[in-house]
Parts: C-alpha cells; structure tokens; sequence
C-alpha cells in the first residue's frame, strides 16, 4: 500500500484533541509555578509557603517560587490569582481572611466562584495573653475586670476581620462584656502595649509570643482551639473554661484558579498532601507555631464554607465594618 501525503493529512485531521490536552495537562508543571502570599516575608503564612514551595519543586523536578502580596486583608493576593489563567502557574496560598471579606468589605473585585480548593494545610492555634503584671491572672479574673469597667476590655489584633480579632469578639459576646478591639501592625507593636499596660489582652499565635512567656512577662490564660495544642499542651482550653463557641485558629492552603483543569488540580493536591505527611516538614512547621492539618479539595472546601457561615454570622451581628 502507498502512503501518500493526502493520506497523512487526512490521519492527522481525523485524529482527536482529547488526548493532546490530557498530556498537556499531565505534563504539568513544565515551567515555573507562581505561588502568591497575601502577607509580607517572614510571618507564618510566608514561611510555612516557603517550606512547601522547597519541597513540591524538589517533588516535581520545577521551580516553585514565592511572590509576597500583601496588603487590603488578604483581598490583593485573592484578586491576583482570581482573575490569573487557570493553568496552574499560578496558585494562591489562601489565609482565614478569605472566609470573611465579602461580610466585611461587601462586594469585591473578584468572586469566590472565581477560585476552587486545592489542598488545606495549616493552622495557626490562636494563644489567649495577657501581661503578668496585669491585676488578672485567670480567665474568670480577666472578664470579671472587664464587667467592672464601663468600656470594658480592650483586645490588640493584627487588624479588623482578622482571626484573633474575631475570636476576640465571640469572647467578648459569650461572657457578656463590652470589648474594643485595637488593631496593630505586627505583633511587636501589640506585645509593647500589652506589656505597657494599654491594652487588656490579645489573641496570638505561639512562635513570636513564646520568648516573653519563657521569660515571664506574658501568661498564657488558654488556647481557642476545639482541643489542647501540641504546642503549648498545658494551655486550657478556652472551651474548657465555659467558652464552648470560642474556637478559632489562623489557617493556611492552597486554591487556584476555577478555570484550572481537574487533572492539574488533583495532582497539586496529592503532592501537597504527600509534603505534608513528611516527618521533617511537619517538624518545620511546628517549629513556627504551626499545627498540620491536611485536607483534600472538597473537605477544604467544606471547611472554607463552614467558616465562613460561621464568621460572617458574627461580623452581622456585631455591625462589623472593614477598613
């Protein structure tokens, strides 16, 4: 039989595009992989980014690289890969502020259908401080202080809409006093005014607070997660102590691009959940404060609706506006 080009041409029409795509998608990555931080260098978020970047290139033979956006709670990075192609070179390392913006900001420049889950993978357990000069020592003493003044109790946090922020206000409704809450840049301007005397308590994550608790000049009245953490296990709590409902933590994963093909997605997740599960990773990250909590893309998301019922609720119910 003779081959002519006729015939050729014709074979390579009739063939189908199906299969040219899946391998595409298959070859993923096959360039760099743009991993975008809604905070600035150095803090949990961005660490704890890093630590996962190093290992998915090692893992995947491709460089993945950090690219700090922050800024607006969180809304800048959201927006970035929102509205990014959805082939997978660029990914969002999404924060707890996600679950509340639209509550507190109302409408934004993107939508949340514009974004699916990947993979969870962190908390960050969110400590109860105070100053060990303060005239309370427990956490039955520190509401009965704010029951006793007319203002009540005031809270640092890292800023309106953020995770210790709202826990501080679900405390402050559960046990029934006022509370202000005063927002800093960064944990070292609140830790001053807590040790000065100008701020009651705050809501914090262990790592940058831990120095001043070994050196006693902070104590630690509880943690707000639904269990005592590995990280400071002799911490109660604050469910433990009559606050059933307080229970909140930073938390930190991986989302794309809604566009991004299913193949693409479900291979990201299953190397972000191998990471994960590596012994000197999740030593790594519990030495930033940290807790591994692995979750496939339908539990993580899931968990993002779930908060975000939780915390929008909240944000309504005590007139909170964003900034």
């Amino acid at each position: 039989m003779t081959i002519t080009r006729r015939t050729l041409l014709g074979t390579a029409l009739a063939l189908p595009c199906v299969p040219f795509a899946a391998r595409a998608e298959d070859a993923w990555p096959s360039r760099l992989v743009r991993l975008i931080s809604p905070y600035g260098p150095g803090g949990s978020n961005d660490i704890s980014l890093r630590l996962l970047a190093e290992e998915l290139g090692r893992s995947l033979h491709q460089q993945f690289i950090v690219e700090n956006k922050p800024g607006a709670g969180t809304r800048i990075a959201n927006d970035t890969v929102a509205h990014a192609p959805g082939d997978g070179y660029t990914l969002l390392y999404v924060a707890a502020p996600y679950a509340t913006a639209e509550a507190l900001f109302g409408k934004l420049t993107y939508e949340r259908r514009d974004l699916q889950p990947v993979a969870m993978a962190v908390i960050a357990p969110l400590f109860l401080i105070i100053s060990a000069e303060a005239p309370y020592k427990t956490l039955p003493e520190l509401i009965a202080y704010g029951k006793s003044k007319p203002d009540g109790l005031t809270f640092a946090s890292p800023g309106a809409g953020s995770q210790p922020h709202l826990a501080g206000e679900l405390l402050f409704r559960d046990a029934g006093v006022k509370g202000l809450n005063i927002p800093f840049r960064g944990d070292a301007a609140s830790y001053t005014e807590l040790l000065a005397g100008r701020v009651d308590a705050t809501l914090t994550a262990l790592p940058t607070a831990l120095p001043y608790i070994q050196s006693g000049k902070f104590l630690v009245l509880g943690v707000a997660s639904a269990e005592r953490s590995a990280l400071y296990p002799q911490a109660p709590t604050l469910r433990e102590q009559g606050f059933p409902n307080v229970v909140a933590a930073g938390w930190y994963g991986f989302m794309a691009p809604a566009t991004t093909p299913r193949a693409t997605v479900d291979k990201l997740q299953a190397e972000v959940l191998r990471a994960l599960a590596e012994p000197v990773i999740k030593d790594k990250l519990t030495a930033q404060g940290l807790e591994v909590r692995p979750a496939s893309a339908a539990a993580f998301g899931q968990f993002i609706d779930n908060e975000t019922q939780k915390w929008s609720a909240l944000i309504r119910e005590a007139g909170l506006k964003g900034e």
